[in-house]
């Protein structure tokens, strides 16, 4: 568990130091995504919601029937709990189209579901690469953080989460939460 915890940190350290240094430098991004991404920040939590949605559906285009319906597909097992079968999908579409950051999105996810950490932390920050706004990689990573003891780190990367999106659902409570553990308080 050790070796473990010490690759996880060193995966983690290069992470953070990623995102922070050169989350400005990316903008790659349509200019439908920038729109959207510009309103998202003023947007009421309504409103935010709503853009919200539009930001995955636009990040969920792969540009290839063939990618989407294995999307569709690893989705679909990730609902049925399938999570080796979510993760063979989600791998031929990465191995067939290794730029298309919402695959690596959706096998992280799966690679959490199914309790494999570093994995999950190794495709995000793939998707972070390729995506740096990616708020919902973000959130994922904090979570992790969170789960693996390592609250200081969580309450950053929630915090660059929420600098994209203000309104993003769990990431405002777990802010909350975790600065008050780190005051030492009693919720």
């Amino acid at each position: 568990m050790g070796r473990e915890a010490a690759i996880l940190n060193r995966i983690v350290a290069a992470l953070l130091s990623l995102f922070l240094t050169c989350a400005g430098a990316w903008a790659e991004d349509t200019a439908k995504l920038d729109g959207l991404f510009e309103r998202l920040k003023t947007a009421d939590e309504g409103e935010a919601s709503r853009i919200e949605r539009e930001i995955w559906l636009e990040w969920s285009k792969s540009g290839s029937p063939a990618e989407d319906l294995l999307l569709q597909r690893g989705k679909d097992a990730m609902d049925l709990g399938d999570y080796p079968a979510a993760i063979e999908h989600f791998t031929a579409i990465i191995d067939h189209d290794p730029d298309f950051a919402e695959a690596w999105n959706a096998r992280a996810t799966a690679y959490y579901m199914a309790g494999e950490f570093g994995p999950s932390v190794a495709d995000i920050a793939h998707v972070l690469s390729l995506n740096p706004r990616h708020f919902g990689a973000l959130s994922g990573l904090a979570l992790i953080l969170e789960e693996s003891g390592k609250p200081e780190k969580a309450l950053e990367v929630y915090k660059a989460a929420l600098a994209i999106h203000p309104h993003l659902q769990g990431a405002v409570e777990a802010v909350e939460r975790l600065e008050t553990e780190a005051e030492g308080q009693e919720l």
